[in-house]
C-alpha cells in the first residue's frame, strides 16, 4: 500500500499538478480500482472539488467488439460523450490509467476494432482538444494488470508477475527514488536543456539511417517548438503528460516527408500486435506499408481518415535511456516508446508550434501540424540510428551519433 501511495502522490503532484476546486476525471479499467481509491482519496485531501471514473472492463469491451451490432459499435451516445467532453471544457485533470492485456482484443476484427475506436474518437474530439491545447491537463500512466504481468514476464507466475510489473513501473516512473518529486525535477531539467538546444538550431530537416533499413528526411515546420516532458497549461502550469517519459518531441511538416522507416519495436494496439512495420513516404504521407504481423491493423490505423497517413510527432531519446535498459518488452507504448526514438502517425500537438495553442485546425494545417482522429506512436530507434539535422542552408549537423545524442 505504501508504494501506491507514493506513486499515486507523484501522478496528482508532479504529473498533474492538481489543483484545489478542480475535478479529477479519470479512465481505468475495474481491475485498477484499488489504485483508484488511493488516487481518490489523496485527490479530495488535496482538495479536488469532485472525483470521477469513467470505468471500462476489458472482458466487455471484448465482447462488444465481438457481438455489438454494428450500426450501434460505430457511435457513441451524446451522454456518453459529455462524460468525457464536458469535465474537459471546465479544465478538469484527465487521467488514463492503463492496465490491460495487450493483446486481450486479439481474434476481433481489426475493422470493428477500428469502427469503435474512431467512433469514441469522434464523439470526445472536444475532450482530445482540450487536452491538446492546455485548457485540460493530461497524463497517461499504469497499473500492473495481471494479464498484462504475464505477458511482460512469462517466466513468472501470477503474483510474482505483476510485482514484478510494479517495480517495473514504479523504477521506470521514478517514483522508487529517495524523493521522486526532486528525481522528477532534475529529469525535467535534462530535457530541457536538449529541447532548448533543438530549439535553438531551428532545423529545417532531420535525416534518419540505421541498420534495418532505414532512410528517411522528415521536414520541420516554421517555428517550430521542441518540448521535453513538461507541458503547459493555457493559465501557465506545468503537468506532465505521459509518466514514465525519456523523450523531448515536436511536430513535423505534414507535407515534407520522404524515404523509408522501419520500426525497431512491436507495436501493440487496440489489443492486437504489429511486427515488422516498414512505411514508405512521399509528399508527406505513408504510399507503400508491409508488417510482418498484423498488417490488417496497420491498415486500419492508416486508413481511419487523410491525416492518419501522415507524420504527427517526432520523438528523440537516447538507445541507452532508463526504461531501454532495463531490457524488457512491456507491450505498451507508454512504456516502449521512451526505449527508443520514434515518431506518431495521426494528431500533432499544437504546443508544437509557436502560437498553437491558440489556433484552429485549419491555422494548425496552414502551419504544417497534422490533424487526425489517431495518434499511433511507433519506434524507430535502434543501436546505430544515425541522425543529422539539415539546416536552412544545407548544411549539416550530427544529432545522434550510434543511437545515443551526439551533443
Amino acid at each position: 500500500m505504501e508504494r501506491m501511495e507514493t506513486y499515486a502522490r507523484l501522478l496528482l503532484r508532479t504529473g498533474l499538478d492538481l489543483q484545489k476546486g478542480q475535478t479529477l476525471l479519470l479512465n481505468a479499467d475495474t481491475e485498477a480500482a484499488p489504485l483508484v481509491a488511493v488516487l481518490a482519496a489523496q485527490a479530495y485531501q488535496m482538495g479536488a472539488a469532485d472525483v470521477q471514473c469513467n470505468w471500462s472492463n476489458e472482458a466487455c469491451d471484448r465482447a462488444r467488439l465481438l457481438y455489438q451490432d454494428e450500426e450501434n459499435l460505430g457511435k457513441l451516445p451524446p451522454w456518453e460523450a459529455e462524460r468525457y467532453n464536458a469535465p474537459s471544457r471546465a479544465g478538469c485533470a484527465y487521467l488514463r490509467l492503463f492496465s490491460e492485456d495487450p493483446f486481450g482484443m486479439a481474434g476481433a476484427d481489426p475493422a470493428r476494432i477500428a469502427l469503435r475506436r474512431n467512433a469514441v474518437s469522434a464523439a470526445t474530439k472536444e475532450a482530445q482538444r482540450c487536452r491538446m491545447t492546455g485548457v485540460s491537463p493530461w497524463l497517461a500512466a499504469a497499473y500492473p494488470g495481471r494479464a498484462w504481468a504475464q505477458r511482460v514476464f512469462p517466466n513468472l507466475a501470477g503474483e510474482e508477475a505483476q510485482a514484478a510489473l510494479w517495480r517495473a513501473i514504479l523504477a521506470a516512473t521514478r517514483a522508487d527514488a529517495p524523493d521522486p518529486d526532486a528525481a522528477w525535477q532534475a529529469h525535467q531539467q535534462n530535457l530541457a536543456r536538449r529541447a532548448e538546444w533543438l530549439n535553438a538550431q531551428q532545423f529545417a530537416a532531420f535525416h534518419y539511417e540505421s541498420g534495418l533499413g532505414t532512410d528517411f528526411t522528415v521536414g520541420m515546420p516554421e517555428g517550430q517548438n521542441w518540448a521535453g516532458g513538461r507541458s503547459w497549461t493555457q493559465d501557465g502550469r506545468a503537468f506532465i503528460p505521459n509518466m514514465p517519459t525519456e523523450e523531448v518531441f515536436c511536430a513535423p511538416h505534414r507535407d515534407r516527408a520522404e524515404g523509408r522507416l522501419v520500426a525497431s519495436l512491436p507495436l501493440s494496439h487496440g489489443g492486437s500486435r504489429v511486427e515488422g512495420i516498414a512505411l514508405t513516404f512521399a509528399d508527406g504521407q505513408v504510399v507503400d506499408f508491409d508488417a510482418r504481423a498484423g498488417k490488417e491493423t496497420l491498415a486500419s490505423i492508416l486508413n481511419t481518415d487523410a491525416g492518419a497517413r501522415r507524420l504527427g510527432e517526432i520523438a528523440l531519446l537516447p538507445a541507452d535511456s532508463p526504461i531501454a535498459g532495463m531490457n524488457l518488452l512491456f507491450y505498451n507504448t507508454l512504456f516502449d516508446e521512451n526505449a527508443a526514438c520514434h515518431f506518431a502517425l495521426g494528431r500533432g500537438y499544437s504546443e508544437c508550434v509557436r502560437g498553437g495553442e491558440a489556433m484552429d485546425e485549419a491555422a494548425l494545417l496552414e502551419a504544417g501540424v497534422n490533424q487526425s482522429l489517431v495518434h499511433v506512436d511507433f519506434m524507430v530507434g535502434t543501436r546505430d540510428l544515425r541522425i543529422e539535422g539539415i539546416r536552412k542552408d544545407g548544411s549539416r549537423a550530427p544529432v545522434f551519433e550510434g543511437g545515443v545524442w551526439a551533443f
